[in-house]
């Protein structure tokens, strides 16, 4: 059996261990489908250290996937359903995919791949959900999924050996980038994992044998650390494609789940459901909910706390760092707005702008050391791996924060968000905040376009709540909200309307899909 199921697959065999939109896979059989698929691959070709990916939505075959890696010791390889067959063959090539599972749902993006210039060399298309024969690239061999296991046996593959993801940064700037990071390590014992998730799983109050609900893709590295990893601890994932509000309170009380990760734009969603929907919900199963990837305005966690109770927590960590820092809801309402405190393997280094180390209070840019010497590299793209550390061991993920007095962090924004407008620093995050506040906004970004006089002033763009039009009454009414709760300087010059902000689907705002057009015929980009 596969040494990191073999325990619950014993323990458990008949209860659920995987739920999808499509059905349910019990210990016994995700046991008995991993190693078939660690020998399917296998007979293809792919060796230790070895790289193959997956492009998918969430479904059960995509843990199968994972767990896989993780017994062959290789990389695999998560990639965005969002992005266009050029970007998607470029990350085939640049990581040196060896193979390619594909979601049905996805199997006309992957035939635009295969047409690209920069086509991956592939041993084998696997297409997941659907018969192979509907794949139109006939130069490449593609086989089903289901028919690519039953070819092989139940029996536990030999010479087991640890691998992991290889995730993508969603490339905001130029090529996206593969990171290695200590999960990614291939060819060590696979029980390194075991611990990691166990250690994870305690660390973020996620009981083993419980149930998490992911409702956020897996392809993202914190989506698949608050599942994957708690599913080597014995927690059984529940999992959507994509999310419902109302679908989500329902799948909470309906299947008990004890964990959960969400982005903010998923809480205002669900505080916005009509107050039927919302006190129809029990939710006394929740023990964690965690949430990250963006910044939270604090009346939305404050409402969230209120609906919930103390089960709410928040992380600030990237796919190169992992998780940095949590903080609790008790916490928190201490002290709002906080990031918490480093995790006991993490330490915070703030610097400003001459190089010298910041005293409590002080904001500067934030560095992270991982004491157990973890570090991290960005494949094949080492002068982009030296731009991110301070010293070897020492690296940062671009934002701008402080340490008060008692340790506890407190994010001012990210330095490629801040506005400069006469010499003024003016940090987004807080501006948005306030906007969101506002009954009529469903969501708001708020960046720097050009200004003559000063350098760039404040613009907004919102998504309007439903059934709310947009006016210049409307205009005025946000501005004056801002000015009330503002200082003058913070006050956004004009507003947009958007009919949806471009979000990733983490939560993250792409801010440059807005800004760039203003900055297009400046002559300057700042």
């Amino acid at each position: 059996m596969a040494n990191l199921i073999a325990p619950f697959a014993n323990a458990k065999p008949e209860e659920i261990a995987l739920v999808d939109d499509f059905g349910e896979t019990t210990w016994t059989d995700f046991n008995e489908r991993v190693n078939q698929l660690v020998q399917a691959l296998r007979d293809k070709g792919l060796k230790t250290g070895d790289a193959f990916a997956v492009l998918s939505g969430n479904r059960r075959e995509y843990f199968e996937a994972f767990a896989a890696a993780a017994h062959g010791g290789w990389l695999l390889v998560p990639v965005n359903w969002h992005l266009v067959a050029k970007e998607v063959a470029y990350i085939l090539a640049d990581s040196g995919s060896k193979a390619l599972l594909v979601d049905s749902r996805f199997i006309e993006l992957a035939e635009a791949t295969m047409l690209q210039p920069q086509r991956p060399n592939l041993d084998v298309v696997v297409i997941m959900g659907t018969e192979a024969d509907t794949f139109a690239d006939e130069t490449e061999q593609a086989v089903s999924y289901e028919e690519f296991l039953s070819e092989q046996a139940t029996a536990e593959p030999e010479d087991q050996l640890l691998g992991g993801p290889m995730f993508y940064t969603s490339g905001t700037t130029g090529h996206p980038k593969g990171v290695k990071s200590g999960l990614s390590q291939t060819g060590a014992p696979v029980d390194v994992l075991k611990m990691i998730g166990e250690g994870i799983s305690g660390m973020l109050g996620i009981t083993s044998g419980g149930k998490s609900l992911l409702v956020g893709p897996v392809y993202h590295s914190a989506q698949w650390a608050f599942s994957f990893l708690p599913l080597l601890a014995g927690t059984s994932v529940i999992m959507r494609h994509k999310f419902d509000g109302e679908e989500v309170l329902k799948l909470i009380d309906q299947y008990q789940i004890t964990n959960t990760h969400l982005v903010p734009t998923q809480f205002t969603r669900m505080l916005r459901l009509g107050d039927e929907i919302r006190k129809a919900f029990d939710g006394s199963s929740l023990g964690a909910v965690w949430h990250g990837a963006a910044p939270c305005p604090p009346q939305i966690k404050r409402r969230m706390i209120e609906w919930w109770g103390p089960v709410i927590n928040e992380y600030y960590g990237s796919t190169e760092g992992s998780i940095v820092t949590t903080v609790s809801s008790e916490d928190w309402l201490s002290r709002p707005g906080t990031l918490g405190k480093p995790v006991a393997i993490m330490e915070i280094l703030v610097i400003k702008e001459d190089g010298s180390h910041a005293e409590a209070g002080e904001s500067g840019t934030l560095y992270v050391k991982n004491l157990m010497g973890s570090d991290f590299e960005y494949h094949n793209a080492p002068e982009k791996t030296l731009d991110a550390h301070l010293e070897p061991g020492v690296f940062t993920f671009g934002d701008v924060g402080y340490l008060d007095e008692d340790g506890y962090l407190f994010m001012s924004d990210r330095k490629i968000d801040m506005i400069i407008s006469g010499g003024v620093n003016i940090y987004p995050a807080e501006i948005e905040g306030t906007l969101i506040d506002h009954p009529a906004i469903m969501d708001a970004a708020v960046f720097g376009v050009p200004n003559e006089e000063f350098g760039e002033e404040v613009k907004a763009a919102v998504e309007l709540a439903e059934g709310i039009q947009a006016s210049e009454q409307l205009t005025e009414d946000l501005i004056g909200h801002c000015r009330e709760h503002l200082a003058g300087f913070k006050v956004p010059r004009s507003v947009d309307y958007e009919d949806q902000l471009p979000r990733h689907p983490t939560g993250k705002l792409l801010k440059r899909l807005l800004r760039d057009k203003y900055w297009e015929d400046s002559g300057r980009a700042i």
